[in-house]
């Protein structure tokens, strides 16, 4: 039924149904999309608008309306237009620590969580790889009708390098080279390609005490390392300047004991070849 706008509160505004009966439009029944946080950004005073009586509490003497029943709601046919695999295009609406709001259509947005931004980049806030109004294609996750949510993936639209490229590229007992990106408590991260990531854990950085591992590590600098762990499943690579040191001591150990082998033989060949010598001046004396 047709009402007329009187006054607007944070939560809600008044509308006159006919003289002196007013009823309640609460800002969450105003319309079906999320961005309705205030009712200003919907209606302003003195304007007509459609409205459907909810609840009438007599004793009270209160009446609640809806003016988004007036039009069907999208969430009811969400699951058929939006089916989880979809591909799907819109515009980033907002950005919060967790994720990313996707406006899909009018009243409906999905969500991007900060875990499904990447495969192999550690995202420490969603604004490092979105913008506001930024137009982007992401995957559909899941949709849950009842809640009116959608998860959306961003990551899910290429492959997962972690079951395909890095198991086939890293392989556990290679060595390695990366440049050092981070130094914690607890270890030393390094970059062995763009978003490819490896952890050496400060039992294996090499560094004996008294020294610190930030005294021999330093942001920028390339190190060498040894492959002593993949874990597909957790998307980590762990890795040992340690073992890395000790194979390279081996190989060096090896390399002499060979150098040392072939000298052997050919100081052995030289003396076995003057004692021939030697018996066959003898012979000739006698």
């Amino acid at each position: 039924m047709p009402a007329t706008v009187t006054n607007l509160t944070d939560y809600g505004c008044f509308a006159e149904l006919e003289d002196g009966v007013e009823g309640l439009v609460h800002v969450s029944e105003m319309s079906w999309a999320h961005e309705a946080k205030h009712p200003s950004k919907i209606v302003s005073v003195s304007d007509r608008v459609n409205a459907v009586i909810l609840n009438v509490d007599r004793k009270g003497r209160k009446i609640s309306l809806g003016m988004k029943q007036v039009e069907p709601n999208p969430w009811n046919v969400v699951e058929q237009r939006y089916p989880p695999g979809a591909k799907i295009t819109g515009k980033v609406r907002s950005i919060t620590d967790f994720g990313v709001f996707v406006g899909l259509e009018e009243g409906i947005d999905g969500l991007i969580h900060i875990s499904d931004i990447s495969w192999t980049r550690h995202v420490k806030h969603p604004s490092e790889v979105f913008k506001k109004g930024q137009p982007i294609e992401a995957v559909v996750l899941k949709v849950d009708r009842e809640k009116e949510r959608i998860s959306l993936g961003f990551k899910q639209l290429t492959s997962d390098p972690w079951e395909t490229d890095i198991p086939q590229k890293y392989r556990v007992g290679s060595g390695v080279r990366g440049k050092v990106t981070k130094i914690t408590d607890f270890g030393v991260f390094v970059e062995l390609e763009e978003n490819v990531e490896g952890l050496i854990h400060i039992s294996e950085s090499g560094v004996e005490a008294p020294a610190r591992v930030e005294d021999v590590f330093h942001i920028g600098n390339e190190v060498e390392a040894k492959i002593i762990r993949i874990d597909t499943a957790e998307r980590k690579i762990a890795l040992s300047v340690r073992e890395h040191r000790r194979d390279s001591d081996k190989e060096a150990v090896d390399r002499f004991h060979h150098t040392q082998g072939k000298l052997d033989q050919s100081i052995g060949a030289v003396a076995s070849k003057i004692t021939r010598r030697q018996k066959n001046d003898e012979g000739k004396e006698s």
